[in-house]
């Protein structure tokens, strides 16, 4: 079994839970259809940055 050689010091442990209080999701909002969605992701109409980039099959 692992044993560690000495303590990890306050501020290591701290450093390495800083990524824990990560905020929501970043969201954004397309400029042509005004939907929110996920940022960098194409939104749920298709359009990606003001563009339409694939078609979207509707039932």
């Amino acid at each position: 079994m692992a044993v560690q050689k000495s303590k990890k010091s306050a501020s290591r442990r701290n450093m390495r839970r800083s990524h824990d209080n990560l905020s929501g999701q970043p969201l954004a909002v397309e400029p042509t259809t005004g939907e929110v969605h996920l940022r960098h992701h194409v939104s749920p109409s298709g359009f990606y940055r003001g563009k339409k980039v694939i078609e979207v099959k509707t039932d």
